[in-house]
Order: structure tokens, then C-alpha cells, then sequence
């Protein structure tokens, strides 16, 4: 079986949290989705665990981050093609999401954007040509 992730998120509101990633491209299970989360699936091994602030409390016993005030994490999708990184940030935007919160990044063989969602979490959305890459110094941070 291969690994899988589940990013698991506070929202404030479960319904519009649901819809807005619905209309990015993620895919409602209702098996693992009642009243207080839904699980977005993004592919087979990816999934998004959209939680109530009460239901994520369950979890931890720290406070849950305002996301629009404070970094928590920052989160990276990978995209097939630069026309589809553009594609989900438009559908992001439209659907109620921030466009690139951060900057855009075209190095030629890599291509990333990213959107906030309504409740403040930041993602990356990014396409990279793996071939080019080896053909490319090595990437440090200075």
C-alpha cells in the first residue's frame, strides 16, 4: 500500500470549507464525512480532513491558529502542467479564496502559485519538468 497524507484543517465553517474545495477540484467521501468534518480526496494517496474548531480540539490540546493571522504550515500540491497550477488558483479565487498570497515562481522548469483558502490556509500549488531539472544547479538556500 503506498503512503498516504491527511492534512487535517480547522474551519470555521464546514459547508463553505467543503464547497470551496469541491469547486478546486477535490472530491467529497461521504464514508469519513459527517456534521463535524469532511474528508476531501485529492488523488488516491492525498486528502484533506476538513475538521469543525470542536471536532479538531478532539486532537490536541493546543490552541487552533488563526490561520489568516499566523503561518501554521504551508501546504504543496503538485500540478501536471503550468495551465493547471493557473487553473486551481482561478478556481480558488472564484470560489472564494485569495490568489497568490505569496509570490509567484517561474524558474522555467518549475512553476508554482498559491491561494488561501476562506479560512486563512495558505497552498502551493506547483508543476515542475523533473527532466529539466537535472540539468539545473542546485537549488541553496544563501
Amino acid at each position: 500500500m503506498p503512503k498516504m497524507i491527511f492534512v487535517n484543517l480547522p474551519v470555521t465553517d464546514l459547508t463553505r470549507a467543503t464547497a470551496f474545495y469541491e469547486a478546486i477540484g477535490a472530491v467529497k467521501n461521504p464514508q469519513f464525512s459527517d456534521e463535524t468534518e469532511s474528508c476531501m480526496v485529492f488523488s488516491e494517496t492525498i486528502y484533506a480532513m476538513l475538521l469543525t474548531h470542536d471536532k479538531f480540539r478532539q486532537f490536541t490540546p493546543k490552541t487552533i491558529a488563526d490561520a489568516k493571522t499566523s503561518s501554521e504550515v504551508l501546504i504543496c500540491l503538485s500540478a501536471d502542467s503550468r495551465d493547471a497550477v493557473d487553473d486551481i488558483v482561478g478556481k480558488a479565487k472564484t470560489s472564494g479564496g485569495a490568489a497568490d498570497p505569496g509570490p509567484k515562481q517561474d524558474l522555467g522548469f518549475m512553476y508554482g502559485r498559491s491561494f488561501e483558502d476562506p479560512d486563512g490556509h495558505i497552498w502551493e500549488v506547483m508543476w515542475m519538468d523533473v527532466a529539466a531539472v537535472t540539468t539545473q544547479p542546485a537549488m541553496t538556500n544563501a
